[in-house]
């Protein structure tokens, strides 16, 4: 079973979106299984403390190296062989590819910053790989945890009706995922192309695969390097 460890200031976030659709559907049927971990449990003082000020000065706060260690060690057996992913924005860019190794292994841990980040020491010493969705900077990693997850869970065996719907979609192949139609055959004015309809299976194979690469090239050119 892929399972996936959320360690989070906000555990409440989760399941979230995974809680329905296909996603939540393969949750509750046992295909994968979710738990959350609060950070702050091991928190110190009175308002279970988890952060502090940046060394060397600076904006924000940054998340204590003993405090998510703590957490981290608390939460994770001995022998886990599962990833352990940090979501952040200076991380490297997530690719199909590497969804698909994710969603082959055991699960994955993942850790949701906050604030300015976390403290590089904890990044090293748990062997964290810092992981993005994209480069722009959101509120926390609770939401590119969800984006990662949704991604993964979609492809585990007997989640989607038709193991052929994964193989065919965008980035599957370093391309962009041809155009799509249905009825009625015409709409406002604008018809299904012809080509279509013609029942010729080998044409219209050639016809997705010759439309896929105009996409390509004209929106993702740096995809066809």
């Amino acid at each position: 079973m892929f399972h996936a460890s959320i360690f989070t200031l906000y555990p409440d976030m989760f399941p979230g979106p995974l809680g329905a659709s296909l996603s939540g559907d393969a949750l509750a049927r046992g295909v994968w299984a979710l738990e959350t971990r609060n950070i702050r449990d091991h928190g110190q003082g009175r308002h279970r403390a988890v952060d502090d000020t940046p060394a060397g000065g600076g904006p924000g706060m940054v998340i204590r190296a003993d405090i998510l260690a703590a957490s981290l060690d608390a939460g994770i057996p001995d022998g886990d062989a599962r990833p352990r992913l940090l979501m952040s924005p200076r991380g490297r860019p997530l690719t199909q590819a590497r969804v698909r190794e994710l969603a082959a292994g055991p699960g994955v841990v993942i850790v949701c910053g906050r604030f300015e980040g976390v403290d590089e020491r904890v990044i090293e010493g748990r062997g964290l790989e810092e992981v993005s969705i994209g480069d722009y900077v959101l509120s926390g990693g609770e939401i590119p945890a969800m984006v990662l997850l949704d991604a993964c869970v979609r492809l585990l065996p007997g989640v989607m009706g038709k193991l052929v719907s994964g193989s065919e979609e965008s980035f599957e192949n370093g391309l962009l995922e041809y155009p799509h139609y249905t009825r009625p055959r015409e709409w406002e004015g604008r018809a299904i192309p012809d080509i279509l309809l013609s029942g010729d299976h080998a044409k219209i194979e050639k016809w997705r695969r010759a439309e896929s690469e105009r996409l390509t090239r004209e929106r993702r050119r740096d995809l066809l390097k």
